[in-house]
């Protein structure tokens, strides 16, 4: 099956191959960026630390996208975005001390998650939507986020090179810093593709960026509730469950890669299968009755007594812990008028970001603490929560195809 087919302009399909190469590097980087803090002699909280910066620092580019970016063509952020990225590779590895560092990581776009937190998001997301038919609409989010979860679990399997290269008499650290410079050229690579991107289209043209007006309401709704999971998501980022195998199960970064290849996977196919049960069962209903079985073996996982039933209820868990992020983006966009589309973007996936970054500090000292599974556990326990609160509070809505607002 061709990914990038059947779905109309070449601006999807640069778009879709924009995220695969960028969920690619991700996808090592959210199991490498632990191992090579801890090799520069950093601390574990440290770890935590740097990873909530990376989370404030998307979360305040997106909050200035959201709140100035209409004054902008889409396409020049993206750019932008992209000369960032290429930057924060090469700076992440000019420095070794923790202050540069975390200055680096704010300021950058580095991605400690399973998922996309940065700002390339929601540009991307408003690109999408203004470009797509509403019918279309659930099916193109369920595609770009397949392909990220694709790309990402490829990637992961490319945390065995630095070892690889080790044992070929290459220096521990100078081949970590390899997979940074590897980073730093896909920013390059990504920049060349978006230049590409069409500077006016007609979408533009009759819906022009606006901040949010009538939809303000809903999308703070909206946004309060996803700050809940984000929270949670924030404990067990892919950076800290790493940390979590190799501390309470000895894992090797081999093994680690080959479980987090088959984990994005399994989350792969069950975003190629949101957009069917959706179909049947509304947007809402797949958000949320996919997500509570997944927290469910989030909680089972902590509580595991050896390694082969934890990483079992982990890949029961990323069958279907992805299922609601096309859904969720689909379900934004259905919600607010097109012109407001990439602030809301903007404005729900900032509070998810400012909330994740509380995570990976909190979830950092209770490792350092002894605590391991407590992360997993309270991660698990918020997000059902915030399923049966997102169900309640927005059930009576009908609103899979049609806006809210008028």
């Amino acid at each position: 099956m061709n990914l990038l087919a059947n779905f109309g302009s070449s601006e999807i399909r640069l778009l879709l191959i924009g995220r695969g190469l960028r969920a690619f590097v991700d996808g090592y980087v959210a199991i490498l960026l632990p191992v090579y803090l801890l090799a520069l002699g950093l601390s574990t909280l440290d770890v935590g630390l740097l990873s909530t910066a990376t989370l404030l620092g998307s979360a305040t580019l997106t909050l200035i996208v959201g709140a100035w970016g209409h004054h902008f063509a889409t396409r020049r952020l993206l750019l932008s975005a992209a000369l960032l990225m290429a930057a924060t590779g090469l700076a992440f590895i000019s420095f070794e001390s923790f202050w540069p560092l975390l200055l680096v990581a704010f300021v950058g776009t580095l991605n400690p998650s399973a998922g996309d937190v940065s700002v390339f998001l929601p540009l991307e997301h408003a690109q999408i939507a203004g470009a797509t038919s509403d019918s279309n609409r659930t099916t193109i989010f369920a595609r770009y986020s397949l392909i990220g979860s694709l790309s990402a679990a490829l990637g992961a399997l490319c945390v065995a090179i630095p070892e690889a290269l080790a044992s070929q008499g290459v220096e521990r650290l100078p081949a970590l810093r390899w997979m940074f410079v590897f980073y730093a050229l896909t920013g390059c690579v990504v920049y060349l593709l978006y230049r590409r991107l069409p500077k006016f289209e007609a979408h533009e043209v009759q819906a022009r960026p606006a901040p949010l007006k009538e939809s303000r309401a809903i999308v703070i709704r909206i946004a309060a509730l996803f700050c809940v999971d984000a929270f949670a998501g924030g404990l067990v980022l892919n950076s800290l469950l790493a940390l979590w195998l190799f501390a309470k199960f000895d894992l090797s970064l081999v093994a680690a890669g080959s479980f987090f290849f088959w984990s994005g996977l399994l989350s792969a196919v069950s975003q190629l299968a949101a957009p069917l049960v959706a179909r049947r069962i509304g947007l809402l209903n797949t958000m949320v009755f996919t997500h509570i079985p997944a927290n469910v073996f989030l909680i089972l996982a902590a509580l595991a007594p050896t390694l082969p039933f934890a990483l079992g209820f982990l890949l029961l868990r990323a069958l279907l812990s992805q299922m609601d992020v096309p859904t969720r983006s689909a379900y934004v966009m259905s919600v607010v008028t097109p012109p407001e589309r990439a602030a809301a973007a903007s404005f729900t996936a900032t509070p998810r970001s400012l909330a994740a970054a509380l995570g990976p500090t909190l979830g950092a000292a209770m490792f350092a603490a002894g605590f391991l599974a407590a992360p997993l556990l309270v991660a698990g326990g918020l997000k059902i929560a915030y399923d049966l609160a997102l169900w309640r509070s927005f059930r009576l809505h009908a609103v899979d195809e049609k806006p809210l607002v008028k």
